[in-house]
């Protein structure tokens, strides 16, 4: 795996491995996503969220820049996570700046479901 060079609390997901997210302290899990997110490596992705998910009122930002690749399958991991999310009371974010991904947010109708930013949320989760 790539040596991390993200921000503290952050974590790396490289295929189907994941190294553990930082949830200590205050501001949101942030988890960057590296690679292809199709499906073979969905499942994965899924059972790491749904562990991410589980507590009360979670608060997760996917980083998705590192992100070369997603289908349908990483777009239904990514909706399932939301779902979890607000069912808890909590808050998804996901980071990306592609051009090509939010157009096929918008293509499949999730333009305005996902809340999205271009860059990692500041201090106190604070869009960046």
């Amino acid at each position: 795996m790539p040596e991390n060079h993200e921000p503290p609390g952050s974590a790396l997901l490289a295929g189907p491995a994941a190294a553990p997210a930082h949830e200590d302290g205050p501001g949101p899990t942030v988890l960057a996503l590296r690679g292809e997110i199709d499906l073979l490596t969905a499942p994965a992705l899924s059972a790491r969220l749904d562990a991410l998910t589980a507590r009360p009122r979670p608060d997760l930002v996917l980083d998705l820049r590192p992100t070369e690749f997603i289908d349908c399958a990483g777009l239904g991991v990514l909706c399932r996570a939301r779902n979890r999310v607000l069912a808890r009371g909590g808050r998804l974010r996901l980071v990306t700046d592609s051009a090509r991904f939010l157009g096929m947010l918008r293509l499949t109708g999730l333009g305005d479901v996902f809340e999205v930013h271009p860059r990692l949320p500041g201090p106190h989760g604070a869009p960046g």
